[in-house]
């Protein structure tokens, strides 16, 4: 990883510099807000260790304006300041995580480790679109060109797995399993129920029908143009 250290102390951004070169990181120093500010601004980190108390611009002063300045690289924020005041107001400008000095080097390792990985995370899926119709998986609420559709429970969770797999054939028994959570045929016509159901509600008004109909193999979830 490519780490940003902004540390005015010479022996302690000596101190992580060598250890983490040393651990096969790619390391810039800083020792002052204003340079801090800058390269972080200028350059692409995949996180920055920066102290609170520093001459030009302080810590907090640098998180701030990159956070206004729209810059997200995860930020540790490294201090002697330890009361539950300090670390509450350095999360509270934007940083990630907070370690107070003094420290242990494995300590700062994991904790830079953690927070690359968890901004390398995949973002976590909130909407689904199709054409015209939007479910938001947060307040569960869908449309279809802006009009609300109601939707039952068993009815959200069979048009949720259509949208994800939107322009699939998907089979009935991979809607048993995946709505249904059966693991079996039970010899019903639910399936073709609640797809009736759910057809006239996101379909019924509308010009361009959205569910079909695969015959002999499963239903599809797209636009036909």
């Amino acid at each position: 990883m490519r780490v940003l250290v902004v540390e005015d102390d010479e022996r302690t951004a000596s101190y992580m510099v060598k250890g983490l070169t040393e651990s096969g990181h790619v390391v810039d120093h800083a020792a002052d807000g204003h340079q801090g500010l800058f390269l972080a601004s200028e350059n692409d980190y995949d996180v920055v260790v920066l102290d609170r108390m520093l001459p030009k611009l302080d810590g907090l002063g640098v998180l701030q304006a990159l956070r206004a300045s729209k810059v997200t690289t995860p930020v540790l924020i490294l201090s002697a300041l330890a009361q539950v005041d300090d670390r509450v107001a350095g999360l509270r400008a934007g940083g990630d995580d907070y370690l107070t000095k003094p420290f242990a080097f494995s300590e700062l390792l994991a904790r830079l480790e953690v927070l690359v990985r968890r901004s390398n995370a995949p973002a976590v899926e909130t909407q689904l679109v199709v054409a015209d119709l939007e479910m938001d998986l947060l307040t569960r609420r869908v449309t279809r060109a802006g009009k609300t559709i109601e939707l039952q429970p068993r009815e959200f969770r069979l048009l949720e797995y259509l949208m994800r797999h939107a322009g699939q054939i998907v089979t009935r028994t991979m809607l048993l399993e995946a709505v249904w959570d059966y693991h079996f045929d039970p010899q019903t016509n639910v399936i073709d129920v609640h797809i009736s159901r759910l057809r006239q509600k996101i379909d019924r008004g509308f010009d361009q029908p959205l569910l079909h109909t695969a015959r002999g193999a499963g239903y599809a979830l797209r636009a036909d143009l």
